[in-house]
């Protein structure tokens, strides 16, 4: 019987690949990707094309897995700092869950974060975007930090071919 009562919530989290997505969830993949495009971009004041400086960054640090913090950044500062920013980047995520309703999104799944070609770490990546006069920007990210030996476990993307 419990198997039966689970069954509607494993069908329901399902990941979004199962399911063609709607318009307004094609549009917040859309701003997803170009925040992700804006990320990897050489032009690094990109970035802030895609965020809302009001926003926040929440960082779920688990690279010490004894150590455990949350680090909270205001996206302003974080744009400053990424501005002047020479590494090399790259993230990819799987687009596991997408909500849309009206002016409000959410992308979650699970990312792998690579520096000058390493895998520096991946974790599980929450995207809140807002729509604005000018279209979707991630306005609040939270977002797991964890070791590279985690990423499968995670069910993290594997790194582009250089």
């Amino acid at each position: 019987m419990k198997a039966l009562l689970a069954l509607p919530a494993l069908i329901a989290a399902a990941p979004l690949a199962a399911a063609e997505p709607s318009a307004a969830q094609s549009e917040a993949i859309a701003a997803a990707d170009a925040f992700f495009a804006a990320l990897r971009s050489d032009d690094k004041t990109a970035l802030a094309g895609q965020m809302l400086p009001e926003g926040m960054i929440f960082i779920h640090n688990r690279m010490n897995p004894d150590a455990p913090r949350v680090d909270v950044v205001p996206v302003a500062r974080h744009l400053e700092n990424w501005a002047k920013g020479t590494r090399k980047v790259d993230e990819v995520m799987r687009y596991d869950t997408v909500l849309v309703d009206g002016d409000m999104a959410l992308v979650w799944g699970p990312y792998r974060f690579i520096a000058e070609g390493k895998t520096t770490h991946c974790g599980i990546n929450s995207l809140s975007l807002v729509k604005t006069e000018s279209g979707w920007k991630v306005a609040n990210t939270s977002f797991t930090m964890e070791l590279p030996e985690r990423c499968a476990a995670l069910g993290a993307p594997e790194a582009p071919a250089q």
